[in-house]
């Protein structure tokens, strides 16, 4: 089995909306929420948030897709906290230090590959990248659920506690935010070696 993650440009958009949009629904989220407002998505895609998504790949990646054998499993909507509208002016998810971090939103897996080991590859894939952009940290805003809780996966796109301390992620803080009724955890990741 081989996995790899690649930034979604203009060329993976598809590979894209096969993960969070496979029925390529209008009204769907396309993700584009935490990232453009209804004004921009009014100016770069007509009102259209498909259109609007696909103008914004081609400026800059808002994330990675991970693959296995060649096929895309997951979707990671990251960048820097500073690029993202929404979470940069949030009332609710409050900067913990004056640290330029780079910020998972989301993470989407398609539904057949869920439980199979995608989300820790996909979290690592956006590691990587988030790196050989320079990013001096990664942040991720999971929630914790009860010892015995089970969440329903739709909810699940903030990921949970486990799945970053997995990946190595430290709890730095608390916010105002929740997300099913529960608290959201300020989780991060420094980077030590920053590619060049």
């Amino acid at each position: 089995m081989s996995w790899t993650t690649y930034p979604v440009t203009p060329d993976r958009f598809e590979d894209f909306a096969d993960i969070v949009n496979p029925s390529r629904r209008a009204r769907a989220c396309w993700c584009v929420s935490p990232r453009l407002r209804a004004a921009d998505v009014r100016e770069l895609g007509g009102g259209d948030r498909e259109t609007a998504m696909r103008a914004l790949c081609a400026q800059h990646p808002p994330g990675v897709v991970t693959y296995r054998d060649g096929e895309p499993v997951g979707w990671c909507n990251l960048g820097p906290r500073a690029a993202i509208p929404r979470l940069a002016a949030s009332t609710l998810i409050h900067p913990v230090d004056d640290v330029p971090v780079w910020s998972i939103v989301c993470l989407v897996v398609r539904s057949r590959h869920r439980r199979q080991g995608v989300t820790a590859q996909l979290i690592d894939g956006a590691i990587a990248w988030a790196r050989s952009e320079g990013a001096p940290a990664v942040e991720a805003y999971p929630v914790e659920p009860p010892d015995g809780h089970r969440m329903d996966n739709a909810r699940l796109f903030v990921g949970t506690r486990s799945m970053f301390d997995r990946a190595g992620f430290d709890v730095v803080g608390i916010t105002d935010a929740q997300a099913n009724g529960l608290p959201r955890l300020i989780m991060r990741k420094t980077l030590d070696e920053v590619a060049s």
